[in-house]
């Protein structure tokens, strides 16, 4: 994978665990690639403007003003500002979900049974909430700061009464996605599995992190002209960094 990107441009290469929790500060121009190792694993991801952490993803604005109800390449994940997050660059997936949250302690119970730390250590039974909630604390945020997610390589459809479905097998291995950051953003991640992944028993997929020293977008960059509203939120954003 690193071949890919100059030596001089790369920052980061690493695994995230299944049912493991994961930081990182994404600065300006950055990108980061996330990357589904093995087939069927779900991140679950919290943007937040590091400069200003009260200021973080809006999952309302940035469907209605690109017309979308998921992301993939040509998207931006916007803030709650007006500003841009985050531009997704490359995406081999072509669907991530943005609309259902992540697991809670109850539904991981439900579903796989009960396995404390006590009983299996770090083969514990982990669910998103608690694990974003504990990733948020080495930041100084909590509750209050949990907003609608992002659910990365994980695709779930409604149906004509609203219903809605995951769809099973859609995460292939190999399957990864970019993001540009157009501030310096803090990404938060858990990856446990998707609250409403059908799956009998409990295995979390692991991730890869890649990050490299990525070029600024340019006029003509397709996530600007996207549509007039990403435009818009593109001069919002770069009006932060007048005289830097």
């Amino acid at each position: 994978m690193s071949a890919q990107i100059p030596n001089n441009r790369l920052l980061l290469e690493e695994e995230v665990p299944g049912g493991a929790m994961w930081s990182h500060v994404l600065h300006r121009h950055q990108t980061l690639r996330l990357s589904d190792l093995e087939g069927g694993a779900n991140a679950s991801v919290l943007l937040y403007n590091r400069d200003l952490l009260t200021e973080r993803y809006n999952m309302p604005d940035t469907l209605k003003s690109q017309h979308t109800a998921f992301l993939t390449k040509g998207v931006v994940m916007c803030s709650d500002m007006g500003r841009i997050l985050c531009s997704i660059t490359e995406d081999t997936c072509g669907w991530h979900d943005t609309v259902t949250g992540v697991s809670d302690a109850a539904v991981v119970k439900a579903k796989y049974g009960a396995k404390t730390y006590q009983e299996a250590r770090n083969a514990y039974h982990r669910n998103g909430r608690d694990c974003l909630l504990n990733e948020l604390s080495k930041w100084g945020l909590g509750a209050r700061d949990l907003v609608p997610n992002a659910n990365f390589f994980s695709k779930v459809v409604a149906d004509a009464e609203g219903k809605l479905s995951y769809v099973a097998g859609h995460g292939k291995a190999g399957a990864f996605v970019e993001l540009r950051a157009e501030m310096n953003v803090l990404v938060i991640m858990s990856t446990c599995q998707h609250a409403f992944d059908p799956a009998k028993t409990y295995a979390p997929k692991k991730v890869g992190v890649t990050a490299w020293k990525s070029d600024p977008p340019a006029a003509d960059d397709p996530c600007r002209l996207a549509r007039p509203e990403n435009a818009r939120g593109f001069s919002n954003t770069e009006r932060m960094f007048l005289g830097q």
